[in-house]
């Protein structure tokens, strides 16, 4: 029998729901079961990965179970616990405040959107979400997972990898320099995740020093930005475009539904990317069900992986 977890969330916390509010809960290492509503996750700890199993037997605002395939030290399941506390969002204090100024969401409970464990994993993520289509994004983390990590590289194991390693072995393309040159910052202590998710640091700084990194461009500083719970400004992509045609109504040139689309979603303040997030995520779960049914290897075919 291994180590296991009881994590207590906050009383509203659903774990189907909050799990599955963001696509990359259907990314690897990450592996969520539909029929049992489960989720396997392997994490990084000092003595080595070990695998864990996630689930909510008791429904909305119970206990978070971990069950891990090994014993852990006290210290280990500190860390496992701080890891899931953050992919879960299960600290985020803001989820009150973003039912006031949009009311919509109350009643479903929806407000949380699902993170990787670690900062620097869903920067890889998110670089390799963009300009591509969603099932090659799903092949790309698989195999960096299988070729350097099953619980996902470490900013050191992927800063030791010749780029045209990842570009061969990993199908990163283009990606290739760029996730060792992050990789590479993260070992230099050159980005600091204290500082990005310090809430004394104004938006508009983290976001100028993401735009600093090597492959985060605007919209993906914007992803970012949500990752580290900062929802005050929006990821504008060609999705967003669509969005604001078909269920905005707004019309003109892509500079001019962007910049309307800023205007709109301005009376949202600190909270507008999460209401415009799960806008999309109503369209998504029309067209393909609940998202706690979903598959990695059938969801999102017709969508670039920055959708999702």
């Amino acid at each position: 029998m291994g180590s296991r977890l009881s994590i207590s969330p906050p009383p509203d916390f659903d774990f189907a729901r909050d799990v599955c509010s963001y696509g990359y809960f259907l990314l690897m290492p990450n592996e969520w079961d539909p029929t049992t509503q489960r989720m396997r996750r392997p994490l990084h700890v000092e003595s080595g990965v070990a695998v864990f199993t996630l689930s909510q037997p008791g429904g909305r605002g119970k206990p978070v179970i971990a069950s891990c395939d090994r014993t852990l030290s006290r210290s280990e399941q500190s860390d496992a616990r701080a890891q899931i506390r953050r992919m879960l969002q299960m600290d985020d204090t803001g989820v009150g405040a973003f039912h006031k100024v949009d009311r919509r969401w109350k009643k479903g409970g929806r407000a949380r959107l699902f993170r990787s464990p670690t900062l620097f994993e869903d920067l890889i993520k998110t670089v390799t979400s963009c300009n591509v289509t969603w099932p090659s994004t799903v092949n790309m983390n698989r195999r960096l997972c299988e070729t350097i990590s099953p619980a996902f590289p470490t900013p050191a194991q992927l800063s030791r990898r010749k780029p045209q390693t990842l570009r061969a072995r990993c199908g990163v393309g283009y990606r290739d320099q760029r996730l060792v040159d992050l990789a590479r910052l993260h070992v230099r202590g050159e980005i600091d995740p204290a500082w990005l998710e310090d809430p004394g640091v104004p938006d508009d700084d983290v976001y100028k020093f993401l735009l600093g990194l090597p492959g985060i461009g605007p919209y993906a500083a914007g992803n970012v930005l949500q990752l580290l719970g900062r929802y005050s400004r929006l990821a504008i992509d060609t999705e967003t475009i669509r969005h604001a045609k078909t269920y905005l109504g707004l019309t003109g040139t892509d500079r001019q539904i962007t910049r309307a689309v800023e205007a709109h979603y301005e009376q949202f303040g600190a909270h507008k990317f999460r209401s415009y997030w799960f806008e999309l995520w109503d369209f998504y779960e029309a067209k393909r069900g609940p998202a706690w049914t979903w598959e990695p290897r059938t969801t999102g075919a017709s969508f670039t992986a920055s959708k999702l």
